[in-house]
């Protein structure tokens, strides 16, 4: 009996000694995992990053979000399916990919709906944008905040100054139904391929051009196949920053306050992240100029010609999502 006793008391002193609950040992009370296929060095791996950073200091420790960049979760698609169902709690995803999931969306990526970078914020750090952000919940996530991904514009293998000299050709496009669309309307001939083997493509003349951002053609080395940028700034596609509803319920189980400090610290790092963004717009440009690429900007005249072009693509829409899109333009 008494070795029992001693037993005891020695397993309680152990006990008392690693200071019982997590709390008492300063430990998280949730760690949360967040998917992220670019690397390292990208503007939305460090803005995640920096997010983790600011949720910790604010929950004094009490929620660590673990980031996991290079697609070490999966790829983009399969990174969001996750998040839906809670087995990854936060990531970072297009709007291409989301309204799949969301079609409500999908008037955000219109090509020509904003007059430009200023414009589009407007809208997106207002009403409309935070509406957008609080609707998903349907789709199992919760918006955030929104990530800056530039303007799209077009590039070629041969020069290119304008709407008649796109007629005619092959551009490689996004897994999208409405960027297929809109190349048709410009006069081109959309091609889905996959985004790796692009540089290939344009190499060997599979396709004579593609669309993209800046940092996007700096980066995959497209400009060395394709010289000539047409800067026509078609889609100004933001990317979302969203967090499972299930992750979002752990959360509030906790403490509501920590809901509250997740979603500032979401608002803090999406403008950490368009700052990184510019940067990141400005170093690739530099790069391509450098290079000896030709950059063509439209006229005002050449702009309205594009717009003309894609109109139809604004008819197809309902009577609300009409009054929306007008709302948009008058931001």
């Amino acid at each position: 009996m008494k070795r029992c006793a001693c037993l005891a008391l020695l397993l309680c002193l152990l006990l008392c000694g690693c200071g019982g609950t997590a709390q008492e040992q300063n430990m998280p009370l949730l760690i949360l995992r967040y998917g992220e296929n670019q690397p390292e060095d990208y503007p939305t791996t460090k803005a995640a990053e920096h997010f983790a950073r600011l949720v910790e200091e604010r929950t004094q420790g009490k929620i660590c979000i673990r980031l996991y960049c290079n697609g070490e979760l999966g790829d983009e698609n399969q990174v969001f399916e996750q998040v839906q169902f809670g087995g990854i709690d936060m990531t970072r995803v297009s709007l291409g990919t989301l309204a799949e999931y969301h079609p409500e969306v999908e008037v955000l990526q219109l090509p020509f709906l904003y007059d430009d970078a200023e414009h589009m914020w407007r809208v997106l750090d207002g009403p409309i944008g935070e509406k957008f952000l609080t609707g998903t919940r349907q789709a199992g996530i919760i918006g955030l905040s929104w990530f800056d991904a530039g303007a799209r514009s077009f590039y070629t293998r041969a020069p290119i100054e304008g709407l008649e000299d796109l007629r005619g050709l092959t551009i490689r496009v996004q897994e999208s139904t409405l960027m297929s669309r809109m190349v048709e309307l410009l006069g081109a001939r959309p091609v889905q391929i996959p985004y790796n083997d692009v540089y290939s493509a344009l190499q060997t003349a599979k396709i004579d051009g593609a669309e993209n951002n800046w940092p996007s053609y700096a980066a995959t080395g497209h400009y060395q196949a394709a010289r000539y940028y047409l800067l026509d700034e078609h889609s100004r596609l933001p990317e979302m920053q969203i967090m499972s509803t299930v992750a979002l319920d752990k959360i509030a189980e906790i403490d509501e306050d920590y809901v509250t400090i997740i979603r500032q610290c979401a608002r803090e790092c999406a403008l950490y992240e368009r700052e990184l963004w510019l940067q990141a717009e400005g170093t690739a440009e530099e790069l391509v100029r450098d290079y000896g690429c030709v950059v063509t900007t439209l006229t005002d005249t050449q702009l309205a010609e594009f717009r003309q072009a894609v109109q139809p693509m604004y008819e197809d829409y309902s009577d609300e999502q009409q009054a929306l899109i007008q709302k948009i333009r008058d931001s």
